[in-house]
């Protein structure tokens, strides 16, 4: 395993996008060569350098790469972008976008990370230890396919539309989520072990939401169709009776979409917030 280890030299400023800083692009290059891959700062290209202190480790004759970044990064957007194999280990929070339109490989966020993480993932896995902004496995502005396989888990909360657009993979939420959870969601499933605000589900026409707190403001066009006692959904064994909604109806006579709610998912809830 060829392993690189990134330092922040400072604070940045102007915020970075870095879909430089991926396994597949730092492979088998120098130290002098990944100092010298670009970064937009705005308007501008700037060498990795100018942000990071560059040590390449090798540690094994095998050919995966590991890139571990310790330090907080949360103004460095666009980590581990499109990546299709190895591993990044971030020590501390990351910056918005980490891990969006990832397609393979791992990626671990041992603090917060930003809004878009996992944006149109269509593989491999996202550990987010602490909490995780909006749009979560979202889209970009104007389309409605995010989310298409893969993982994500985060260890904390997660503010709106978690996982709109989703359709494969699984979302993994320990703590609460906030509104629109499941916007339009056509597949995959995403489980909530906390509660949520409002809007969870709307205008699903498939896949799975369960969320296993409260659910502060139902959406409307959820239908109740039966309770199952501690159901199983996939590798995900549930604990309790939960009640079993169909929908939407509000855009579809037969929607394919599924929401568990733990008892009847009413009542009241103060949430935390990120």
């Amino acid at each position: 395993m060829e392993e690189i280890l990134l330092k922040p030299k400072g604070d940045v400023g102007i915020m970075i996008e870095a879909e430089a800083i991926n396994p597949e692009i730092f492979a088998a290059k120098s130290q002098e060569e990944i100092e010298q891959l670009l970064v937009w700062q705005g308007p501008v290209q700037l060498p990795i350098s100018e942000f990071f202190d560059v040590e390449v480790m090798v540690s094994d004759g095998s050919e995966e790469t590991s890139i571990i970044i310790d330090g907080d990064v949360t103004r460095v957007k666009h980590i581990g972008h499109g990546m299709k194999t190895g591993k990044i280990e971030i020590h501390g929070s990351a910056g918005m976008h980490v891990g969006s339109e990832m397609i393979g490989g791992s990626i671990l966020v041992k603090g917060n990370a930003g809004s878009w993480a996992g944006m149109e993932m269509k593989g491999g896995q996202l550990n987010i230890a602490g909490n995780a902004g909006d749009h979560v496995g979202w889209v970009y502005r104007g389309s409605w396919r995010g989310m298409s396989g893969g993982k994500i888990e985060i260890d904390g909360n997660a503010r709106s539309q978690l996982g709109g657009g989703i359709t494969g993979g699984e979302i993994i939420v320990s703590g609460n989520v906030e509104n629109f959870s499941g916007i339009r969601q056509g597949g995959g499933l995403i489980l909530i072990k906390g509660s949520a605000i409002r809007g969870v589900g709307a205008e699903m026409t498939g896949g799975t939401i369960v969320v296993c707190g409260e659910i502060k403001q139902f959406s409307p066009g959820f239908v109740q169709t039966g309770s199952e006692n501690n159901p199983k959904l996939g590798e995900n064994q549930l604990d309790g009776i939960f009640t079993k909604f169909a929908g939407d109806y509000a855009i579809s006579k037969n929607p394919k979409g599924i929401l568990y709610a733990f008892g009847n998912g009413w009542g009241v809830v103060s949430l935390w917030r990120l």
